[in-house]
């Protein structure tokens, strides 16, 4: 059920004759379940509203542009509850999550929707044919999908859903349909890596042009995984044989199809100590926000912003402390280096974080907490400022993972705490300013 909680003022809603309590059953005919209905139907110039409002059904008549919104406001985004994830994957970061954390970081979200409007990856086990009928009829492209291996067996055993291995199937009646697909593999040692992992790159691969990228990136591990699947991390050796093997099928794939279609996280670049690819490799980034070439867009940003330096005073005494996770910690150091060459008054300290709240395998600065932090900086000289990537937060910014405030670290470290994104023009205005 479609409730309408609010009416915009002046809207076109509003002056069709829409109230407050509607309950929203069809536009132009068709039923409207969700957000999709929603925002598929609504694009008509005209459009008409069958409501249902107390003991009687309404029907209001609305002329608008064809894109234009109508001012109906609902309870939440969705305009029903988040559909949750029923896998139990052997890798799921949320098993691993130490107890006493805010409730809603241990809601699993798996919801095509989502997927669509948010850029979420899905794994789409829980859809049924109906709703996958209804994606390929509106097309909701692009859709990001977890897909992890394609071979039903291995991914029925690694997701634990008898529905996980029929993947391929689905990803087919997508491609079919039109609809771009953004997927990732999260590697896992022993499990769907080697042969397996070539497998499911042929298969993908298979789908191009629908498939426009695959990101391979390693799983997560921390230290709170009693009682769940034996997992290891990747070696270092380990992870140049993912690059290298990944890297041959990619430069094929461009040579049939003009595109790598697959790339390497970054993480695994930094475990396995190999250079990072350069700018070109990434084709513009499709998987940037997967941690795929993060690095190296942020290398590349710096760099042009170091080529201008008149907007700032290099002559000025500065002393600012970058804190960070251990993987970005040899990154932002050769940065600093580049900064006080060109600034020599200017002092920086860059301090690698362990992660002791989930353990000393994630080293990604996004998943440090405040606690840590505290912890790790507390009593030392930290200068002017501490520098954080604010990622670190989560997306209202307003804290981080353990629920400490950047207002209680600031008190606790007794300097202003700056957050930066990962961007490498505001990461230079951050320190230098």
């Amino acid at each position: 059920m479609v409730t309408v909680t609010g009416v915009e003022k002046g809207s076109a809603a509003e002056k069709a004759g829409a109230r407050a309590g509607d309950i929203l059953l069809e536009i132009n005919g068709h039923p409207i379940a969700d957000v999709l209905d929603y925002r598929f139907f609504l694009a008509e110039k005209e459009v008409t509203l069958l409501l249902h409002r107390g003991e009687e059904l309404v029907t209001l008549k609305i002329n608008k542009g064809e894109y234009d919104d109508i001012g109906l406001d609902f309870a939440t985004y969705l305009m029903d509850g988040k559909r949750s994830c029923r896998n139990g994957c052997v890798f799921c970061f949320i098993d691993q999550l130490p107890k006493g954390m805010r409730e809603p970081l241990y809601f699993k979200d798996d919801d095509s929707r989502m997927s669509f409007l948010m850029g979420n990856y899905v794994t789409l086990t829980n859809l049924s044919e109906e709703e996958t009928d209804r994606i390929a009829r509106m097309k909701t492209s692009p859709m990001n999908i977890s897909v992890h291996t394609t071979d039903p067996a291995l991914r029925v055993k690694m997701m634990r859903n008898k529905n996980a291995g029929k993947i391929m199937e689905t990803l087919r009646k997508f491609a079919a349909a039109g609809i771009t697909l953004h997927c990732q593999i999260v590697l896992c040692r022993g499990l769907n890596d080697g042969e397996a992992l070539d497998r499911t790159m042929r298969d993908l691969a298979s789908l191009y042009p629908a498939m426009e990228s695959c990101s391979v990136v390693p799983a997560g591990l921390t230290d709170h995984r009693e009682g769940l699947y034996p997992l290891e991390p990747f070696s270092p050796e380990e992870c140049r044989a993912v690059i290298a093997q990944v890297t041959a099928f990619a430069d094929a794939c461009r040579k049939k199809y003009g595109s790598r279609l697959f790339f390497v996280g970054d993480e695994m670049y930094v475990r396995g100590r190999v250079p990072l690819p350069k700018e070109g490799y990434y084709e513009g980034y499709p998987q940037i926000e997967n941690g795929v070439g993060l690095i190296r867009s942020m290398k590349t940003e710096f760099d042009l912003a170091m080529s201008d330096l008149t907007r700032y005073d290099l002559k000025k005494k500065r002393k600012v402390t970058i804190a960070t996770g251990k993987a970005a910690a040899g990154f932002l150091t050769a940065l600093s280096q580049k900064i006080r060459e060109a600034a020599p008054a200017t002092e920086i300290t860059v301090i690698p974080i362990e992660n002791r709240f989930f353990g000393h395998l994630i080293t990604v600065a996004g998943l440090l907490t405040g606690r840590d932090l505290t912890e790790q900086l507390r009593g030392r000289d930290l200068g002017d400022r501490v520098l954080l990537s604010a990622s670190m937060l989560r997306h209202e910014r307003d804290r981080f993972l353990d629920d400490t405030t950047p207002e209680e670290l600031e008190k606790a470290l007794g300097v202003p705490v700056i957050f930066t994104e990962n961007d490498g023009y505001d990461f230079l205005d951050r320190v230098l300013y």
